[in-house]
């Protein structure tokens, strides 16, 4: 049967929070403060393909302007690649292995009915908290959080095309594609094409729509601003470069293809368990590719070029946002923090779009700039996540260290955002669910993967072990290689409590997480 793809659409009202326990104001915070902004620019499915980031193909002049005044974090890990257990984990500080969200159907409130929620926790402190585009993941069955921010969600598509030949024949686009309702049935819908390069505008598409609402914001926000003191907590959220790869043909333009390689490494890890691979999924989703995932030489370099072009399309919007922040002389009373939900393999092992423990599905971009706490132009090896985010925005805000009801597994990187050479820990915690559960450690230079179903013991777990600095592109197992680095870093993960099954309630995380044990 072919598969379906999925109309994604971002449409949940957030409602009045007013007596919302959670997010009432700190009677003792006075609503005009001199605490700086918070702007979130959050990127579904971006790698480090940018600029900034030293990739040679990547055309994103706006992004790599943002990091000449930021911190670029170069060993950043999603904490789950895939999108709502990833946003989930950002907007918590906690794994999911702490929550139990691992999934894209999980309802954060059935399971944590009383979590604080990061732009929740700025509330408290007067902040005015909005959010645009893709934020939280909505489909699935999960809502994403509508309690989280005090001001109505603005939501757009994800998946959404402007040539009527990029759907089977027999749906309208409008009615498949354009419309604003989430559809709970992907089967509902037909398979639509992996990539499309219309000559429209930016705005044809939900990331130029986003962003043009979200200079608006700012400008709102600049007002209220010069009135009242308020500060605001935005969150903008950019679709692409997320499947299908709709973008206007002028990002295309900008890349030459014979410039994009055929994808390396071609074939799985040697060594590497089963379990660990993955074969079609997402990209199986989309025409012209087989139903058994595996493209074409050309189709290969076709997908490539249409993520690079989708990179540099949202990169335009982002340039969109900064210029206003800068028209507004906001640059230098706002956070501003850049960050991809998860990596993308291209093509490299053999795989495609997200979904493993692997490299390219878990390396992330993270840029933190911030005008007289953050050393601009620098980089860092420190390992981090996505779990840090919460406790470091709350220290740079100068707001009280945050202890809410689902607990903190992030560590504050303040140290490290003054001083790019200091070391907060050694080694940042991930997790992808499969037949068995794949935790993870990535220090600077390996990375761990221990694969071990709930009952396993002993021989049945198995382990993958990479060395970044002799072998960068994954292509062998390394752990039979070196038992004493695979011994180290087995530690570090006995060391963190039991990870959550699906299903069963989470309670409070351990306050001793491990932070160092001499891993490079």
């Amino acid at each position: 049967m072919p598969h379906k793809i999925m109309l994604a659409a971002l449409v949940v009202l957030s409602l009045p929070l007013a007596n919302h326990p959670a997010v009432a104001q700190d009677p003792q915070q006075p609503r005009q403060s001199k605490r700086p902004n918070v702007l979130l620019l959050l990127v579904d499915d971006l790698k480090p393909a940018l600029g900034c980031y030293g990739d040679p193909l990547a055309k994103t002049p706006n992004i790599d302007r943002l990091a000449r005044r930021s911190m670029r974090f170069d060993v950043a890990c999603a904490s789950q690649a895939v999108c709502a257990p990833s946003r989930f984990a950002l907007m918590l500080g906690a794994h999911p292995t702490t929550t139990g969200l691992y999934h894209l159907s999980s309802r954060l409130r059935e399971r944590l009915p009383e979590a604080v929620t990061l732009p929740q926790y700025f509330a408290r402190f007067g902040y005015r908290t909005e959010s645009l585009g893709k934020v939280f993941h909505v489909g699935h069955g999960n809502e994403g959080d509508p309690a989280s921010f005090q001001v109505p969600h603005f939501g757009d598509l994800v998946i959404e095309y402007r040539d009527s030949t990029a759907v089977a024949q027999g749906t309208t686009r409008e009615a498949a594609l354009f419309s604003n309702q989430r559809l709970n049935d992907i089967r509902s819908l037909p398979r639509g094409r992996a990539w499309e390069d219309p000559q429209v505008e930016d705005q044809a598409y939900a990331d130029g729509r986003v962003a043009a609402e979200a200079v608006l914001r700012l400008q709102a926000a600049a007002t209220r601003r010069n009135t009242d003191g308020t500060p605001f907590f935005m969150a903008v959220g950019f679709a692409r470069p997320h499947l299908p790869f709709s973008a206007p043909r002028k990002y295309w333009d900008l890349h030459e293809p014979a410039a994009f390689p055929q994808p390396f490494p071609p074939a799985a890890p040697d060594g590497a368990p089963a379990v660990a691979g993955k074969r079609g999924g997402e990209i199986a989703n989309y025409e012209p590719i087989p139903e058994n995932g595996v493209p074409t030489a050309e189709q290969s370099q076709t997908l490539i070029h249409g993520y690079y072009a989708s990179v540099s399309y949202m990169d335009a919007q982002v340039g969109r946002i900064l210029d206003e922040l800068h028209r507004l002389q906001l640059e230098d009373s706002t956070i501003v923090l850049l960050w991809g939900d998860h990596g993308f393999h291209l093509g490299d092992h053999a795989f495609w779009t997200k979904h493993t423990n692997y490299e390219q599905a878990c390396r992330i971009p993270l840029l933190i700039a911030a005008a007289g706490k953050v050393q601009p132009d620098t980089a860092t090896s420190q390992p981090a996540g996505s779990v840090d985010v919460f406790p470091t925005l709350v220290e740079l805000a100068g707001l009280p260290p945050a202890s809410p009801p689902q607990g903190l597994d992030g560590l504050s990187l303040c140290e490290v955002l003054r001083d790019p050479r200091r070391r907060i820990r050694d080694h940042t915690l991930h997790v992808y669910p499969k037949a068995k559960l794949g935790r993870a450690v990535r220090t600077e230079r390996y990375r761990l993967v221990e694969w071990r179903g709930e009952s396993e013991v002993g021989d049945d777990v198995e382990y993958e072990l990479y060395d970044y600095q002799i072998d960068p592109a994954e292509t062998r197992n390394h752990a039979a290689e070196q038992p004493g680095v695979l011994q180290r870093l087995r530690e570090l993960l006995a060391a963190y409590p039991e990870p959550r099954p699906t299903g069963v309630q989470p309670g409070k995380t351990s306050k001793n997480q491990p932070k160092f044990r001499g891993v490079k």
